[in-house]
């Protein structure tokens, strides 16, 4: 499976920038509104302490971690679901991703004026979440249509879609999201079809100045918001964090210590979306390689062994198990088998995270 995480926001909120830093990439920065037309894409390796941690115990020539998807769309602006700075367009690609990154703007700055003049987080905050409602409600009508069509037969199943939809438009129309409602698994199976942006899990970044970092009043209201939003806010240096990938490896956490950060937000950023769109990781040793995977919690072990190679999965046999704790404790595979602690599991074993798996299968 593949993750995608839609970075979207107000324009010359720092999006790109953030991009830039999750990615190593060099997507185009500048100081006017819609510099990013076409989105961009990077796969953006996972933090994996327990992935370096392997490597020091297993020595393998390569040791490859688990990625997820960030995609970089270009700046929302009011009216964006009538069309407004491109705004179907850009919608369009939000749709495509499976959590929403929500980059709302700290600090100001002379060289890349903000476009509504100035900060102001529960504004701009609202312009973005307002533009996403209108956006799912028009998706909705398009629904109704062909439900109300499909209705004239008397089919429960449709009389039940149209009494979810007529849920989830009541609460667009007031602003809520979707996902606010905590719909049941039976109200949500309708709407798989429907490709609503406020049923997606959603976070906050704030791009904030070292000044707005410290407690800066705009921070600080947009973690009041995020708070009252349920959701996790990520704050970020975005510049700063842009030029640490100008620096040696070596000197980077020099840098980080002398802002008294543990690691770069951008890590923290990743693991936020990994947690929200529930995910784990698993690892294999195949050969002088140690990989990392990710699939979704609960995913039985056949269809991990298929996320391996296809043949894994349509010759699967058993699954051999082990917990990472008991590797690293016991210090190599042969002393997990002698201490009884390797698992042998069947196809419908549910993977966990941080287990290392060896598959057997029929080529």
């Amino acid at each position: 499976m593949s993750c995608t995480c839609g970075i979207i926001g107000l324009p010359n909120a720092g999006k790109t920038t953030i991009f830039n830093a999750l990615v190593s990439g060099q997507a185009e920065v500048a100081n006017y509104p819609f510099t990013t037309i076409s989105p961009n894409v990077g796969m953006v390796p996972v933090p994996d302490p327990r992935l370096e941690a392997l490597g020091k115990l297993l020595k393998p020539e390569r040791l490859t971690p688990t990625v997820i998807e960030f995609v970089d769309i270009a700046g929302l602006i009011k009216g964006a679901s009538r069309g407004e700075g491109l705004g179907n367009q850009f919608l369009g690609h939000i749709r495509e991703a499976d959590l929403l990154v929500h980059v709302v703007r700290c600090f100001d700055s002379g060289e890349s004026p903000h476009p509504l003049g100035a900060p102001d987080p529960v504004r701009d905050v609202e312009i973005v979440e307002t533009e996403l409602c209108l956006a799912d409600l028009e998706i909705c009508s398009r629904q109704r249509l062909k439900l109300e069509k499909r209705g004239k037969s008397g089919d429960r199943e449709t009389a039940q879609a149209l009494k979810t939809l007529d849920k989830v438009e009541a609460a667009l129309n007031q602003g809520k999201w979707a996902r606010e409602l905590n719909l049941s698994p039976g109200e949500l199976e309708p709407l798989k079809s429907t490709p609503l942006l406020t049923l997606r899990p959603y976070l906050f970044v704030a791009n904030v100045s070292e000044a707005e970092f410290a407690g800066g009043p705009n921070f600080l209201t947009l973690g009041e918001l995020a708070a009252a939003r349920a959701a996790p806010l990520v704050p970020i240096l975005g510049d700063l964090e842009a030029e640490l990938l100008e620096l040696p490896p070596e000197e980077r956490a020099e840098f980080l210590a002398g802002l008294g950060l543990a690691e770069p937000g951008i890590h923290r950023l990743i693991r936020e979306a990994y947690r929200l769109l529930n995910l784990v990781t698993f690892y294999t040793v195949v050969g002088t390689e140690v990989r990392a995977w990710t699939v979704p919690q609960g995913t039985p072990a056949a269809r991990a062994a298929g996320k391996v190679h296809s043949d894994m999965e349509k010759g699967f046999i058993r699954c051999e198990v082990m917990a990472f704790e008991d590797l690293v404790r016991l210090g190599s595979v042969a002393r997990v088998k002698e201490n009884g602690r390797l698992q042998v599991e069947g196809r419908d074993y549910p993977v966990k995270d941080g287990e290392i798996l060896y598959f057997r299968f029929q080529r």
